[in-house]
């Protein structure tokens, strides 16, 4: 066994890696723990993956990583990991063979049609290949299943409806969760009305399929119905259990739950009393909190990861393991949706929650790994999936120098890509409603009302005030365009 992070309770700072720059080898944790004395312990990897320090020092720890339960928003902060903690993410995107839909975007149309032009603005061709956007979902490009007007009339201009016909490159990064890549850019190709490719897409779950190298058998909780155990299957976990199959194995584990005859017509019980839990992951916000707060906590208090067992001394600070590791797709307390009133509470509030049951019961703080936006991991995955999508898209398999990230939440969106080094911009569509930037976490580049307010501010600046914002058929054809 290997430990994931530093001393438990020491504030140790992240290595100094350069922001926009993989690191060749994040150094492996000592056996055992030995020297470090992490309680979260994770089995060596082979290699397929690296191992990156959280998002915690003396600066960032006071500026992002509190969570208060004042109403004030200066202490609403994204990611909460505990100390010393390390995040394993795949050494390198998995890439998919094919677009989410059927068709290409239009760019790949226009951009044979526009390769005269090209030709003769070869400086702004260069300018749009060295600049990148990196899209939030909810509360930038959609609330739920419904889009923004402004995203979408962005995407397409992205897209190669503009003077260049070109494709700008673009990703999206999301702390959205809860079904697998491609069923999730399927649902956001019908949503926006463009095609979204899973080679350009990064969900707050997507780093965590490296920890299929590390643990074999796991509690997989939140989301709609059983999707998450696809989710977690789909990434090479071997024994993935749902707390529905813990239900329908035993249904007063959660008493105040009435188990379905559907629900137990897709669980998958066995004796869970001879199971041993190597690990308990959160996927996505819970849509059984009942259940899933009590099964967690169960295993949390267990003696080494089975159920109906009792740790002899859960709150002893010289146990050796502690409980069994518990990691989080992401912190984000509030998610914008459909619903016409405030941001609802997503998993961070879960998560808050059983931290308040945990410590309730045994006086000590929850041990944790949070994955997703703000945390350094995120972004250095981004770092390659932008670089795979450049090469996908352009044939040149690199990192443009100017990213500009654009959120609606200051608390993670900003934050995170503010210390990445990235250009951020803030949007008044999602979670943040201010009228000026964010006191706490203001966006380096600026706050505007809506996404394509941002895009085109940022295209002003890399490329110029003179660039247009539409493709003209009759400019680029004397018979007009092929396309339109």
């Amino acid at each position: 066994m290997t430990s994931p992070g530093a001393p438990n309770g020491a504030d140790t700072a992240p290595q100094d890696v350069a922001p926009n720059e993989m690191p060749a080898e994040i150094p492996r944790p000592s056996e055992q723990g030995k020297g470090l004395g992490h309680s979260l312990e994770v089995t060596s990897s082979s290699g397929q993956t690296i191992e990156v320090p959280a998002t915690r020092s003396s600066i960032s720890d006071t500026h992002m990583q509190r969570l208060s339960l004042s109403p004030s928003m200066k202490d609403r902060r994204g990611s909460r990991n505990s100390f010393g903690v390390s995040l394993p993410i795949p050494r390198e995107p998995r890439k998919s063979s094919r677009l989410s839909v059927v068709g290409k975007p239009t760019a790949h149309v226009r951009n044979i049609l526009a390769s005269e032009l090209q030709d003769q603005e070869k400086e702004k061709v260069k300018k749009v290949k060295n600049m990148c956007f990196c899209f939030d979902i909810d509360g930038v490009l959609a609330h739920g299943n419904n889009a923004i007007a402004e995203a979408q009339a962005c995407l397409k201009m992205l897209n190669g409806d503009n003077e260049l016909g070109i494709q700008f490159p673009y990703i999206l990064l999301t702390n959205g969760g809860g079904k697998t890549e491609e069923a999730r850019c399927a649902q956001l190709s019908e949503v926006l009305g463009v095609p979204i490719s899973t080679d350009q897409f990064i969900q707050s779950h997507t780093p965590m399929q490296a920890l299929a190298e590390y643990y074999e058998n796991v509690l997989v909780c939140g989301g709609e119905g059983f999707k998450v155990r696809e989710v977690a299957e789909h990434y090479g976990f071997k024994n993935v259990i749902h707390p529905k199959d813990i239900l329908a194995w035993d249904p007063t584990i959660s008493p105040c739950r009435k188990f379905t005859e559907e629900e137990q017509k897709l669980a998958k019980p066995r004796d869970f009393s001879k199971f041993k839990f190597d690990a308990i992951m959160c996927f996505a916000e819970s849509h059984d909190q009942s259940t899933e707060f009590q099964i967690i906590l169960d295993l949390l208090l267990s003696a080494n990861g089975k159920l109906l067992t009792r740790a002899k001394n859960p709150a002893a600070r010289d146990a050796v393991a502690g409980h069994i590791p518990i990691y989080f797709s992401q912190g984000d307390l509030l998610c914008p949706t459909e619903h016409k009133g405030p941001p609802r509470l997503h998993l961070g509030a879960f998560r808050v929650a059983l931290e308040a049951q945990y410590k309730a019961l045994t006086g000590r703080d929850l041990e944790r790994i949070v994955y997703g936006k703000p945390e350094r991991a995120t972004y250095i995955v981004a770092d390659e999936i932008i670089k795979s999508w450049m090469e996908e898209i352009h044939g040149e398999k690199r990192l443009p120098e100017n990213v500009y990230m654009i959120g609606d939440n200051p608390q993670s969106d900003i934050i995170g890509g503010n210390l990445y080094g990235w250009n951020t911009c803030l949007v008044r569509t999602g979670v943040f409603q201010g009228q000026g930037n964010d006191e706490n976490n203001p966006a380096n580049f600026g706050v505007f009302d809506h996404v394509y307010d941002a895009v085109k501010a940022a295209i002003k600046k890399e490329i110029g005030d003179d660039f247009k914002f539409k493709w003209d058929p009759k400019k680029h054809s004397p018979h007009g365009s092929a396309v339109e």
